[in-house]
């Protein structure tokens, strides 16, 4: 098989969305950017997706709740399914804290796989506070912490440390793909 035939097998092989969760601050929308470039693929910030009224909420300092995200991961599937209908792929970042808001946007029938950016509070702290301009403020960090639940060994997720540069980060999901 050709180089060329054997990439073209390997982008099939890929799944039509790959979602990077993980806490705020954990490098969603960097290595999201970066991994959408090195594919050739969309980028879409999973913040963009949210109401009004949900980044208000953020904004304000209070943690959204259950019923504030299900539009949003509804829109996030929605958005997912119609890429795949046209032939499309998009690197989404989008904290996906919950198996459940994980099942949500799987719900979309489309062929996703979840990247976990992982890192220590101690880490993520520091590089939220050294953010400017972002509606999210370091104050809910805790919460965020305190909601997520790791992808479990049947969600096929790929679980990245985020403690190198953005650079080795996608290098190193990247290479986790190609196997």
């Amino acid at each position: 098989m050709s180089a060329g035939r054997a990439a073209a097998a390997a982008q099939q092989a890929l799944p039509t969305a790959l979602v990077v969760m993980g806490v705020s601050g954990s490098g969603k929308s960097t290595v999201g950017q970066g991994l959408a470039t090195e594919l050739g693929w969309h980028f879409r910030d999973g913040d963009s997706f949210h109401p009004p009224a949900n980044v208000a909420k953020m904004r304000s300092g209070a943690p959204l709740t259950d019923e504030d995200r299900w539009p949003w991961l509804d829109a996030i599937g929605a958005h997912v399914a119609a890429l795949e209908a046209g032939g499309g792929h998009v690197v989404i970042a989008c904290s996906a804290l919950k198996r459940v808001y994980r099942d949500r946007l799987r719900a979309s029938g489309a062929r996703l796989r979840f990247v976990h950016l992982d890192g220590s509070f101690e880490l993520v702290g520091a590089r939220m506070r050294a953010r400017r301009d972002h509606f999210m403020p370091a104050s809910l960090l805790e919460s965020q912490f305190a909601t997520l639940e790791p992808p479990a060994a049947d969600e096929n997720a790929l679980t990245v440390p985020i403690e190198e540069d953005p650079g080795a980060i996608i290098a190193a999901i990247l290479a986790r793909l190609a196997t």
